[in-house]
């Protein structure tokens, strides 16, 4: 079961679920270059003017760049349990980068990020 699941293209359009809140946050578009996954923010939900939202106090390469268009997540290479890579995912809400693993289970995309042993996994839906 589990090569079948890995198998399920990630790419596609997901909305993003705040955990702590359960609200829709936003709608990432998560597309493939060459052999790797990219995934940036086409689309800010409940919030005033998204246009001027940046990401204030992140890390290069992201510092303060508009968070509309941002790259949040960056060059995920395939391995036998999805799409894995260090230092890939940001949360400009936080200004952390973490590694990052995604998979897609059904209409579900599972990200999860990491630092060291800790990870928190968040469930994006499929937009059609």
């Amino acid at each position: 079961m589990t090569g079948f699941l890995a198998a399920q293209p990630v790419t596609g359009v997901w909305k993003t679920i705040d955990h702590e809140t359960g609200k829709a946050k936003s709608i990432v578009e998560i597309y493939k270059e060459g052999t790797k996954v990219y995934g940036k923010i086409v689309k800010v939900l409940n919030k005033e003017n998204p246009e001027a939202l940046r990401c204030d106090d992140c890390p290069e390469p992201w510092a303060e760049k508009p968070i509309l268009g941002l790259q949040i997540i960056r060059g995920l290479e395939k391995d036998d349990d999805g799409w894995y890579a260090d230092d890939a995912i940001i949360d400009p809400g936080r200004n952390k980068v973490y590694d990052c693993r995604i998979w897609r289970e059904g209409d579900i995309l599972k990200v999860r990020g990491y630092i060291g042993w800790f990870y928190a996994t968040q469930e994006w839906h499929a937009v059609e």
